[in-house]
């Protein structure tokens, strides 16, 4: 009776453990998990207070979700700005994901969570922010963007669990000309 007791509890601690394991692509994997984490600042926008896009930002959103539809991206974060979210949306009507919004006030949150995820992400911010989320990821944010008229940087930042394993600036779209 004692065996019997003795193995159902250790059965008992096997089936606890077992289940409370963590699978591949769940939260919390392990440190060898790798990623890539896109970032954007918002395309080309009209003038006045929360702006839609311009024609030539509708243009480089088409360009985005062409350059980025293959890339295996699980999620697709903006701020809440129509710029931002316009700039976001062809990408997701590809794909056939929702377009999650962050708190552009609290980056630290929203890269904590990119980390947590592991997952491809898409993040779509401003030309204060994105270099800045850039740099809580553990990547060099770059030269500052120049607001008037730079919204062709694409950050390209490997994760390898909590850490950045490499990051890269490139180009999309039509080009920015420095003045």
């Amino acid at each position: 009776m004692k065996r019997l007791a003795l193995l159902l509890t250790v059965l008992a601690a096997a089936f606890a453990a077992a289940s409370c394991a963590v699978l591949p692509g769940e939260a919390g994997e392990s440190a060898d998990t790798t990623y890539t984490v896109y970032l954007v600042r918002h395309a080309e926008k009209q003038t006045g207070d929360d702006p839609s896009l311009a024609g030539d930002g509708l243009l480089r959103a088409d360009t985005l979700a062409d350059l980025l539809s293959d890339k295996d991206i699980e999620n697709i974060w903006s701020s809440d700005y129509r710029r931002t979210r316009e700039t976001a949306a062809p990408l997701a009507e590809r794909l056939g994901i929702d377009v999650l919004l962050y708190d552009a006030s609290d980056l630290q949150s929203l890269a904590d969570e990119i980390t947590a995820d592991g997952v491809t992400v898409l993040v779509v911010g401003h030309s204060n922010t994105t270099p800045a989320l850039a740099e809580f990821l553990g990547a060099d944010p770059g030269e500052p963007i120049v607001e008037a008229s730079e919204y062709d940087r694409l950050y390209l930042i490997q994760r390898e669990g909590n850490a950045t394993r490499s990051h890269d600036i490139q180009r999309f779209g039509a080009h920015f000309e420095p003045q």
